[in-house]
C-alpha cells in the first residue's frame, strides 16, 4: 500500500473541503450586497418581495430569508444541483464574496407583507390543516414540523415559507414531485410532495401565501 499516495489524496480532498467551507463561511457585507444585487431587482424587486404573475412565472420573496440558505441556493444553481435556466447565468456572475454579500443584504431586509390573493375558505382551511397539522392518514407531515412553528423558517436549512408567493410554492412542490428538484436534506420535500394531490398543493400554497410574518 502506497501510504504517501493515500496521504496526498486525503490531503487534497481535505483541502478541497476546507476551501468549499471557507467560501460558504465568508462574512457578507449588506452594503456591498445591495450594489451587487442590481441584477436581481428585475425579478426579485428592490425590496426583495419577489413577483408572481398569475398563471405565469413566479419569483420568490428573498427578503428576510436566512443568509446561509440564500447562499446555498446560489451555489446549488452555479453547480447545477438545482436547475433554473433563468437563475444559472445570474448565479454564475457572482463570485464567492458577492454571494455572501448578496445573501447578507436580502437576509437583513424586512419580510414583505403577504400577497396571497383571493382563495375560498374551504381551500384555505385545507391549506391550514396541511401546514399546521399535516394529514397523518396519508403520512403527510405538517410544514411547521420543519419550517418552524409559524412557518417563518428554521435555521439555514428550512426557509421561511409564510408570506411566500403561492405560485412559487406551488411550482417548487411540483418540481419536487417530478424529481426536478432534490437539493434538500434527505429529499424530505420530494417524499412529502409526492403524497400531495393537486388540490393539496393549491391549498397549502394559498394558505402560506396569505400569512403575514410578524415584524420583530
Amino acid at each position: 500500500m502506497n501510504t504517501k499516495r493515500i496521504a496526498s489524496g486525503l490531503g487534497l480532498l481535505l483541502g478541497i473541503g476546507l476551501a468549499a467551507g471557507q467560501a460558504v463561511a465568508l462574512e457578507g457585507d449588506a452594503a456591498r450586497g445591495e450594489a451587487a444585487s442590481a441584477t436581481c431587482v428585475a425579478c426579485h424587486q428592490a425590496d426583495g418581495s419577489g413577483m408572481n404573475i398569475p398563471g405565469g412565472e413566479s419569483w420568490p420573496r428573498l427578503a428576510g430569508l436566512d443568509a446561509d440558505y440564500i447562499a446555498k441556493q446560489l451555489y446549488d444553481f452555479k453547480e447545477q444541483r438545482r436547475h433554473s435556466a433563468t437563475m444559472l447565468p445570474f448565479a454564475n456572475m457572482l463570485d464567492d464574496q458577492q454571494i455572501a454579500d448578496v445573501s447578507a443584504y436580502y437576509a437583513q431586509l424586512p419580510v414583505t407583507e403577504a400577497q396571497g390573493g383571493e382563495a375560498d375558505e374551504a381551500l384555505l382551511a385545507r391549506g391550514e390543516q396541511l401546514a399546521m397539522v399535516g394529514d397523518w392518514d396519508r403520512y403527510i407531515v405538517s410544514c411547521k414540523s420543519c419550517h418552524g412553528p409559524r412557518n417563518e423558517g428554521a435555521g439555514d436549512v428550512f426557509p421561511g415559507i409564510a408570506s411566500q408567493h403561492a405560485g412559487y410554492i406551488e411550482s417548487q412542490l411540483r418540481a419536487w414531485q417530478a424529481d426536478e428538484r432534490d437539493n434538500d436534506p434527505q429529499n424530505l420535500m420530494g417524499t412529502i410532495a409526492k403524497r400531495l394531490n393537486d388540490e393539496d398543493i393549491r391549498a397549502v400554497s394559498a394558505w402560506l401565501a396569505n400569512q403575514t410574518v410578524a415584524s420583530e
